[in-house]
This record gives structure tokens, sequence and C-alpha cells, in this order.
């Protein structure tokens, strides 16, 4: 008979060594690096709440809602029992849990209607700290705060909707929009034809007799959250390229013609519903002039950007604090791998990363915060940088959740640890509100139609100027380079001007262990080609003890990282 004793001399097969205990519960807030630029940033106010975030984003009902939410993904419902058409999309109740706390917690509009310094800094960094519950349902709340802005272009509808816009009540069902406790905005530019070349829009708006109101007919290629109350649109009207508002719900009670033709079916963000709707007579009201479609809803562009930067730096730290928890465990070949000098360097690099993203994030909330309240240099030190994080931040961050999952090995392959869904939502933010090509070139423009935008930046840069060498001979090659700029080395010149941005943040701001780092591989060329080619002089266990989490949420021992 063979024995099924669990003990060390019994022969059972299945006891289980080597491995890390759970993460959760843990607290997501627990970053030096997010804490300091909240303070920096003008936030300092929003930490007590930050932190509360950071331990309910870390809960383990927080971590299943975001679980079951993407494995139970939406599902399309074009008609209902009757065959009466509805176009609605069920999530699973864990989508509601998340969009709830979302909202609650200012994630969608709210920023809009405190009139307190900060309080754009403040979401940024409950979104640095709540993206670690799930990544999808940031989609309708970043979506909400972006059109804000975009719709105060037409006086009379921001008056109606802005106050349903920036509350803290999360109303998932359809109705009349004034008979609801919040709203939900959405986004429908890009069409199948043209994709981020929105000029080339075939949807037709047609003026009705009434004034402001239209008509659209068309398809739209790629419209997030279709549950969302109302959408902001572009078409084409008599005089050109125009921006209307569409709502679900028509105010008599009707529902507006909103066919919801299919959802993609995408690489990740599988929580969240993306969909082809169709418009056929669909009542739209005209936001801006007729013509301004674009300058109408570029500033919605840009606070999605931000948004952009903001949720691949939430992954960074999601993954790193994942694979920085696994390493204090696990052993092999006689040590804790986070002994082992090589996986020490890669942790280490990882951190370099993570850290001057966030850093970054948070200085360009800053920044949007305070052009927001009229200051002129930050707004366009706002323009020209948001561009160039939206383009290299996002970049970075397939690669970086790569790396993070690889720390794990096999066990970081397999679904339920977690990482293969960061993995394939780290992409998304790369595409999504233009990809990288279309960033690049969106900084090219910015720096030949609004020369103050250069000014802003290399003010910004200035800052941090003799205190480094490697950063002072960056901005000079930077110099070099924009002067010959073309279309075709627009990436290196982007490229360039997110790392002297991010090294003059981290030398200003971030402990000379760090900083030192960073200068030496990003701009001074010590590196290889992959994480983990930090130079032997790099400090890689300051560099561990800033990055990685102080609490312990298991209770277990767990080696030093020092």
């Amino acid at each position: 008979m063979v024995s099924t004793h669990d003990g060390p001399s019994g022969g059972a097969t299945h006891v289980v060594t080597n491995q890390s205990p759970a993460l959760t519960p843990y607290d997501a807030s627990d970053d030096r690096a997010l804490l300091e630029g909240l303070r920096r940033e003008g936030a300092g106010w929003a930490e007590d709440g930050i932190r509360r975030l950071g331990r309910q984003a870390g809960s383990e009902e927080a971590q299943e809602w975001g679980e079951l939410a993407n494995r139970h993904e939406p599902v399309l419902r074009t008609h209902d029992r009757y065959g009466n058409r509805v176009d609605e999309v069920d999530f699973h109740p864990s989508w509601h849990h998340l969009m709830r706390v979302a909202v609650a917690e200012g994630l969608a509009g709210a920023p809009w209607a405190e009139d307190r310094p900060g309080a754009h800094v403040a979401r940024t960094a409950s979104g640095l700290v709540w993206g670690h519950a799930e990544a999808g349902h940031g989609c309708p709340t970043s979506m909400t705060y972006a059109a804000v802005p975009a719709l105060r272009r037409q006086p009379d509808l921001a008056k109606v909707y802005e106050p349903l816009l920036t509350g803290r009540e999360y109303d998932p069902e359809l109705d009349v929009p004034t008979r609801k406790s919040g709203l939900l905005a959405g986004m429908g530019m890009t069409e199948k034809q043209g994709g981020s070349d929105v000029r080339t829009n075939t949807t037709v708006a047609t003026p009705t007799d009434e004034p402001g109101v239209y008509t659209l007919r068309g398809h739209k290629w790629f419209t997030s959250a279709p549950m969302c109350d109302v959408f902001l649109v572009l078409a084409q009207a008599p005089e050109g390229l125009s921006c209307f508002l569409v709502p679900r719900v028509l105010p008599d009670g009707s529902r507006n013609t909103f066919r919801i033709q299919r959802l993609k079916d995408k690489l990740g963000n599988r929580s969240n519903a993306s969909s082809e709707p169709e418009f056929d007579r669909t009542v739209a009201w005209l936001v801006g002039p007729e013509g301004q479609g674009v300058k109408t809803i570029i500033e919605m562009v840009n606070c999605t950007r931000l948004d952009c930067v903001m949720a691949s730096a939430t992954l960074m730290r999601k993954t790193l604090v994942e694979a920085g928890h696994h390493v204090r465990y696990r052993s092999a070949f006689g040590a804790r791998l986070v002994d082992q000098p090589l996986m020490r360097n890669v942790l280490a690099d990882l951190a370099l990363e993570s850290e001057a993203a966030t850093t970054l994030t948070l200085r360009l909330a800053g920044a949007a915060d305070r052009a927001v309240r009229g200051d002129t240099g930050e707004a366009a030190f706002r323009r020209i940088a948001t561009a160039v994080g939206k383009y290299w931040v996002t970049k970075r961050g397939p690669a970086f959740t790569a790396e993070a999952l690889e720390c794990l090995g096999g066990n970081g392959y397999v679904e339920d640890s977690g990482m293969p869904r960061h993995y394939r939502e780290a992409p998304l933010l790369s595409i999504w509100e233009g990809s990288g090509n279309v960033n690049a070139l969106d900084v090219l423009r910015a720096l030949s139609r609004e020369p103050g935008t250069a000014d802003a930046l290399f003010a910004e840069l200035a800052s941090a100027q003799g205190a480094d060498a490697r950063l002072d001979g960056a901005v000079r090659r930077l110099k070099g380079t924009l002067a010959q700029g073309s279309q075709a080395g627009a990436r290196r010149l982007v490229e360039l001007m997110a790392l002297t941005l991010q090294a003059s943040l981290l030398v200003r701001h971030a402990p000379p262990a760090v900083a030192d780092a960073f200068c030496a591989t990003r701009l001074g060329g010590d590196w290889g080609h992959a994480f983990g080619t930090l130079p032997d002089t790099a400090d890689v266990g300051a560099v561990l003890d800033r990055a990685l989490p102080t609490s312990d949420p298991t209770g277990l021992p767990a080696a030093s990282v020092v």
C-alpha cells in the first residue's frame, strides 16, 4: 500500500514547498515615490485618502473583483426576449463594484467640481493606487473625466450635464440623463477607414429644424464603454468635422439609435466593453462651432493621454510589487532569489523604470492642475510633456511587464498568477489615444506650431542644470537634435526628450542612488539592451530598499532586500 502521509518521511507528492505565499492583502500606496510626488505637486492634503484607497486596492475583496470582472467578460444583448432592440451590455457584478468605488473616490469627473489646488493631482494619485485592483474599468472613468473640459465649449450643455458628470455616484442603469444621480461619458472618434486620421471620418451630421440639434448616420470603429450615458462623437457637418454630444436615452425617455453591432474581441482589457455602434438618424447636440471638432475634442484627448501614462505607471508598479514579493520567498541554487546578485540587478533596473514613470506621471498631473487654474507656463509644458510621456512611458510598459512576469518564471506564465492579464493589458496604453507614431508626430507638431512648448520644456530641464554631467550632456544633445528634427527621426527625438525629462526629475527629487543609476544607464550609455544590465557601480541595495514595499502582509519571514 502506498502511504498518503503528508509528513516529510511520507510518500505524498503534493506537499507544497518553496512557493511564495499570497501577496494579498497588501497596501498599494506603500510607494515612496508616489507619496513624495503627491506632496510635491500640491496634493499632500489627500494623503490619508490615498493611503486608505491603497489598502482597499490591495485587499482580497478588490483583487477578487478584478479577477472576476476579467474572467466573466461583458456580454452584448442586442434584443430583449420579445424582439425589441435594446443594445445593452451585461457586466459581472464585480465590474459594478469596481466602478462604484472608482466614481466615489473621484476618479471620474469629480476634480472639475473641486476648487482646490491639487485636485487633479489627487485624482491621478488615486488612479496610481486603485489601478492595482483592475485596469479595464479605468476606461469609462477616464473618458468621463476628460469629457468635462470639452463639453464646456458648449455652456448650455455643460450647465445640464456637468453637475452629473462631476458627481461621485455610480448609476449604471440606462435612463434619461437628468433623472439619474450620476453620469458617465464615452467617446466615439475613430472609424474603420481612417483610425487615428479622424479627418477622414464619414459619419454625417445633418442639421434639424431645432438649433444645435443634428441627426447622425455612420459607423464607429472603437467606442469603449457603450453603457455610458453620453458620448462625445466626431462627425462631418456642413461646415466640416464637428463634435457632438450623443445621449443613449433621449429627454422624452425613448432610446436613441445606438445599434451595437459587436463587441471587440481584444488582446487584453477584457473586462471593459469596446464596441462598434451604428448611428442611423441618431439625435445629437453640437458641441463647439461647426468645423472645429478636433479643436473642441483635443482637450479630452490631452486628459486621456495623461491617464494612459498613469495606467502604464500603475501596471509597472503593480507587477514590480508582485515580482518583488515572489523573489523574497522563492529559493533557487541555494539562496533566496532576492539575494541572488543577478536577480537583484533585474529588480533594481525595473525599480528605476517604475519610479521614473511614477514621478513623471505626477509631474504631468501637477502641470495639468496648474494649467486649468490659469498658469500659462504650465499649460505650455503640459502640452508637450504629456505627448512625450504618453509616447515613452506607454512604450516601456510591455517590456517591463514581460520582465516582471519572468521574475516569477513559469509561475508567472499561468493565468492564476495574474501576470498574464497585466501583460496583455500593457500594449493597450501605447495604442489608445494615438499610437507611438501619432504621439511622436504630435510632439513635432507642437514644436513647430507652438514655439512656447520647447521653451517650457527646456525651462523645466534647466532647473536641474549642473546637478549631473550626464544630464547636462543629454540636454545639449537634445538641443542639437531638435534643430535638425525630421519626421523619420521623430521617435529618437521624443525618446531623448522623455529620458532627459525623467532624469531631471529624478536628479531633483529622488535619492542619489536612484538618480545616479538612472543617469548612468539611460543617459550615460552604461547599460545593455534588456532590464537587469545595471553597471556594477549601481547601488542596487539602496534602490531596492526604496522601491519595494516595507510592509509584509503575510506575517511570514521574508528576506531583506538591502
